[in-house]
């Protein structure tokens, strides 16, 4: 990673002290800096992602490796079970190497990239890090958790992506976001009294839709981070840019008993319900 070096004010001023400069010169200074101050606001964003992907990937290890000492002590007439929990354990290490959770099969790289092109003030897609993002002042309304009219044939469809047979063993963890503008509305902090609940009742939302157009229940995990994981500065009127809620797929390391969609669109009709480690080092609402 390229490590941004924001320029400091402190320059600026000292150029000033030191001598005259034109108020074209500063103000490009100040431009610069800025532009420097959000593009490292959008990696230390990165970097987060990349932290979490790994934290899930160890606590999961983890967990393999407690399971394999469990059944080491039973092993008498086991043998399979063991030799399958080694494959297991084995596969997590490799993953662990090579932290790869965030790349997508090419098919679905290219049908979210199609269904982001078709629906580009509501829709982004990041290829590099498996995530769709969608922009909240084109999904919810000002202060609401409830799906804008027009926004169930975008889920609809992109519930056919993830129930496609290259993604449908990933996981579906949904985050929303906010900007810094405080809840005022008595009628809104009575439903969400923080920009933390608006967040996270945000992505339940979606969540809630999602498994309504046949995603099973059990591949999803729900957070959200209210004005914390800002992407750039926000203004006196927050940033609609911070204002998201952001879908990212990546596999599933416990494999469930199975992962199809039952006929009534819920949970899968033989899987145990699985709990996914947490996809963030801190503890988000959920």
């Amino acid at each position: 990673m390229v490590a941004i070096r924001p320029i400091k004010l402190i320059s600026v001023l000292t150029l000033l002290v030191a001598g005259c400069i034109p108020q074209q010169k500063y103000d490009d200074l100040v431009t610069a800096y800025r532009s420097q101050e959000q593009q490292l606001l959008g990696t230390q964003g990165e970097l987060e992602t990349i932290k979490a992907n790994e934290s899930r990937l160890r606590n999961q290890l983890a967990q393999a490796a407690a399971d394999l000492e469990g059944i080491r002590g039973m092993r008498d007439g086991q043998g399979a079970d063991v030799d399958k929990l080694l494959a297991d354990y084995e596969s997590l290490l490799r993953q662990v190497a090579n932290l790869d959770v965030g790349v997508l099969p090419a098919a679905v790289n290219e049908a979210l990239k199609s269904l982001a092109s078709q629906y580009p003030d509501m829709l982004q897609f990041d290829e590099r890090r498996g995530m769709l993002r969608f922009a909240a002042d084109f999904t919810f309304d000002l202060g609401s958790a409830n799906l804008k009219s027009g926004t169930s044939e975008v889920l609809g469809r992109l519930a056919q992506i993830i129930n496609s047979p290259d993604v449908v063993a990933y996981e579906v963890v949904v985050v929303g976001h906010t900007d810094n503008v405080p809840i005022r509305k008595s009628s809104t902090a009575a439903l969400h009294p923080t920009n933390v609940y608006l967040s996270a009742h945000r992505a339940i939302t979606v969540r809630d839709a999602l498994v309504h157009d046949g995603v099973a229940a059990n591949r999803f995990e729900v957070a959200g981070y209210g004005e914390f994981r800002p992407i750039v500065a926000n203004g006196a009127r927050g940033a609609a840019e911070n204002r998201r809620v952001e879908i990212f797929l990546s596999p599933m390391l416990i494999p469930l008993a199975d992962m199809r969609p039952s006929s009534d669109g819920g949970a899968p009709r033989s899987a145990p319900m699985v709990a996914p480690a947490s996809a963030v080092d801190d503890e988000p609402t959920k």
